[in-house]
């Protein structure tokens, strides 16, 4: 099996894992409950917290935990609207964004809610210019991923925060999923964060919002005592603490695993473009990490299918996209459907090896020649 989908999930690091377990068996108390049992699994959570403080940089009471990225992005954007109505009707995005965040922008917008869209340079970075635009005394979030999930393409935050400066009612949140793990983050540029566990290793089910301390919230979920007033619940003591040893793990070593995936990122690269037909849609300004391609005339779906029926996986958009024909990010940066239809994402990992990109090329290449035969 070669396993080139990495964005979409990774597979759970054993030591990860074995975390998860343990303290499952030994720890189960309620962190909630006042006796021994609970009073331990609560410091289990706090001494987590901090780690996972430490490592970003951030005040252990700025964490909110959530069960994922979608539920973070979704805590964020109706918790700001929610508490800050009184300041303005206008939302700024991208089309670029994750469905966890258009989807309920989309909600706001049938409820009277203006959604400004930024405009993209031919590489799909904001145009600054048009932020400034656009900004007024009526908004009240601009919403814009670090790293945009089907291209990779990287946003500049700090830029962004810049522009902010001249609005500072307005409140920054951003989707750092794609970014968590692979990159360190300057998380001063942002008022809000949402990542998940399961794009770094850690466990599906578990994911964080970063909530700056001036910033308040209105709670999504509401009933019972938590490890926050912001999201309430029973705490999962072992998921909290298998992220954090998951988040541990991804920064260790961390050049060393970025050199190694830019390598190997160059390398498929380089193969790629050898190949008639294919178009690399990736650019500069995307991480690593991701490659993003169109095999032109044939279709994204049959492509995926070809390879895995070679047990080699990728993706065709993001995971949690809506069932198109074709990718909507691809379009909106291309405006070339042929492109956006035939378009694949390669995701890659510091466990990825070169032997297995000499393998997937080479059965990619066979996969172009027999579907293109079966279509004449």
């Amino acid at each position: 099996m070669i396993y080139l989908d990495y964005s979409a999930t990774t597979k759970t690091d054993d030591q990860v894992l074995d975390t998860f377990i343990e303290i499952n068996k030994n720890y189960f108390g309620n962190p909630n409950s006042l006796h021994k049992l609970g009073t331990i699994s609560k410091k289990l959570i706090d001494l987590s917290t901090k780690q996972i403080a430490d490592i970003l940089h951030i005040k252990e009471k700025e964490i909110i935990y959530t069960s994922g990225a979608t539920e973070s992005n979704n805590t964020a954007i109706f918790g700001v609207i929610e508490n800050y109505k009184m300041r303005g009707k206008q939302i700024i995005t991208t089309s670029l964004e994750h469905s966890s965040i258009i989807e309920p922008l989309l909600y706001l917008e049938k409820k009277g809610y203006k959604i400004s869209y930024l405009k993209l340079d031919k590489y799909g970075r904001i145009d600054l210019e048009d932020l400034k635009n656009k900004l007024s005394d009526d908004t009240v979030l601009v919403t814009i991923s670090s790293v945009n999930s089907e291209m990779g393409v990287k946003q500049d935050l700090n830029q962004i925060k810049e522009v902010l400066k001249e609005y500072p009612k307005v409140i920054f949140h951003s989707d750092i999923t794609q970014s968590i793990g692979k990159e360190k983050i300057d998380l001063e540029s942002v008022d809000l964060a949402s990542f998940s566990a399961q794009k770094f290793y850690g466990l599906k089910g578990v994911g964080v919002l970063i909530k700056k301390e001036n910033i308040e919230l209105a709670p999504l979920i509401k009933g019972g005592k938590s490890t926050t007033i912001y999201r309430s619940g029973t705490p999962s003591t072992a998921l909290i603490a298998s992220t954090a040893k998951a988040l541990r793990l991804a920064y260790e070593n961390l050049e060393k695993k970025q050199n190694h995936v830019r390598q190997l990122n160059e390398f498929l690269i380089s193969e790629l473009s050898k190949i008639d037909g294919v178009c690399i849609n990736s650019n500069k300004y995307c991480i690593p990490h991701i490659i993003n391609i169109s095999i032109l005339n044939i279709k994204s779906e049959t492509m995926l299918h070809a390879l895995e029926s070679n047990e080699i996986y990728v993706s065709t958009k993001t995971a949690c996209s809506k069932n198109n024909s074709y990718s909507q990010v691809l379009y909106e940066i291309t405006k070339n459907k042929e492109i956006a239809s035939s378009s694949i994402r390669i995701s890659l990992s510091h466990l990825t090896t070169k032997e297995e990109l000499i393998e997937f090329i080479s059965i990619l290449k066979k996969e172009i020649v027999s579907l293109s035969l079966i279509r004449k």
